[in-house]
């Protein structure tokens, strides 16, 4: 005759156990703080791009696709609606230190063409629009 022990059941089904769904969440939030910071740095190295001696400004096309996806992927990997402000800061930051000029008259993101200030505004609109968007979203409950 076995005697089973009630004790080596295995855990119920259910939700994750809480440290193990921090830590995706906060791998989440540092994975989109970088790519906040990678899709600047690739904006701005597009920003010049042109052809046959014009700017195409292809670099804002990708500030709003690229903003638009990390603002998704932040809400999704955090689960908080302020997670937007995490590919957010960066990218401000980033775009701030590219448009002042250094002591050796180096400037990456130039205000005299409309790529830039089509760079800028096209990004930091994309981001406002997403993060409005959170605000007015309704309530989800905790099991999504």
């Amino acid at each position: 005759m076995t005697v089973v022990d009630d004790q080596t059941a295995p855990p119920p089904a259910g939700s994750p156990p809480r440290l193990l769904d921090l830590g995706v969440r906060v791998a989440g939030a540092i994975i989109v703080v970088v790519a906040g910071v990678l899709t600047g740095v690739l904006e701005l190295l597009l920003a010049t791009v042109r052809v046959g001696g014009y700017l195409i400004g292809v670099s804002a096309l990708i500030a709003v696709g690229a903003n638009i996806a990390l603002s998704w992927f932040a809400y999704e990997a955090v689960g908080r609606r302020w997670a937007v402000a995490l590919p957010a800061v960066p990218w401000f930051a980033l775009m701030a230190v590219a448009a002042v000029r250094t002591s050796e008259g180096d400037l990456l993101l130039a205000g005299d063409n409309w790529v830039g200030l089509a760079l800028i505004v096209a990004g930091a609109m994309t981001f406002a629009v997403m993060g409005f968007r959170q605000i007015l979203a309704p309530a989800q409950t905790l099991g999504r």
